[in-house]
Formats: structure tokens, sequence, C-alpha cells
């Protein structure tokens, strides 16, 4: 008796689809961090329940990554990240999660290439109210393409509906 009601309540029971608007903050690792200081951006995600615990989750944002200037010039890049994966609820609120997918230069971008993209991650959410949610993701995301990897530690504050 005592299992099962532990494991009912393990893991977040939607049933529905959910959408989620997200701001994207990137602290740059490696020798990445020596020329970026730090990103910012926007997402948006759709998560679709395919099991008790587990939902399928897409996503698909841009991230503006600066740093220090380079002689007369100001070292900025921009990124289109299209990624997909999966949302494991360890417990009601605490998630594991694992997407892959591309991430594209803008004209900002340095070189040119579409770069591989994969991230593990670890997050919570609080319900506000029975539609809405508030999400807080930290993640550790590599992008890597012919000239070089982007690396570095996420934080994703958004809200899911």
């Amino acid at each position: 008796m005592i299992p099962n009601s532990i494991a009912q309540s393990r893991g977040k029971i939607t049933g529905q689809p959910r959408l989620g608007l997200g701001l994207d903050f990137a602290f740059p690792t490696g020798d990445f961090g020596d020329r970026a200081n730090y990103g910012f951006g926007g997402s948006v995600n759709y998560l679709h329940p395919v099991g008790k615990f587990l939902n399928i989750i897409g996503n698909v944002g841009y991230l503006r990554l600066e740093g220090d200037d380079v002689g007369p010039f100001k070292y900025t890049e921009g990124y289109v990240p299209i990624k997909a994966g999966a949302r494991y609820y360890i417990t009601q609120n605490i998630y594991g999660e694992g997407q892959a997918g591309i991430a594209i230069p803008t004209a900002n971008g340095s070189g040119s290439g579409t770069a591989f993209a994969y991230m593990p991650g670890l997050g919570v959410d609080f319900p506000v109210s029975e539609d809405l949610n508030i999400e807080l993701t930290l993640r550790y995301e590599n992008w890597a393409r012919s000239n070089g990897t982007r690396s570095f530690v996420g934080l994703r504050a958004g809200i899911s509906f």
C-alpha cells in the first residue's frame, strides 16, 4: 500500500500538452568562456505527455552571446537553437531532461554552419494555478561544429500553460 501511494504521488500527471515561454541565460565555459562573457534570449517549448511521468519536449529559441571588445569590434554571436527530447518527473515537481538538435548561427554568428546541440538538465516547476506553472531549469549545453564548440551552463526561467 505505501509503495503504491508513493508511486502515485511521484511525477507530474497532467494528461494534457503544455506550451511554455521562457527567458534563457547562458554562462559560457571552457575556451568559449574566454571569448563570451554571458548570453541571454528567449525560448518556446512544447510538452506532450507520453506516460505517467514522461513528456516529450520540443524547444526553439534565440540566444545572443556577448563578450569583450576585440580591438575595435564587440564580440557578439546569435543562434537559433532547435531541440527535441524528453522530460522525466523524478518527483511531483522535480524533473530531469535531455534534448538534442541544432543551433543555427544568425547574421551575428561566428563563421558559418549549423552546430549539433545537446543538453542534459535538471529542473523544478511550481504550480501557480491549475493551468499555470513556473519552471526553472539548470542545464549544461554544448554546440559542436567544424570550427569548434560552444559550451555553457544555462538557466531557463519560464511559465507553462
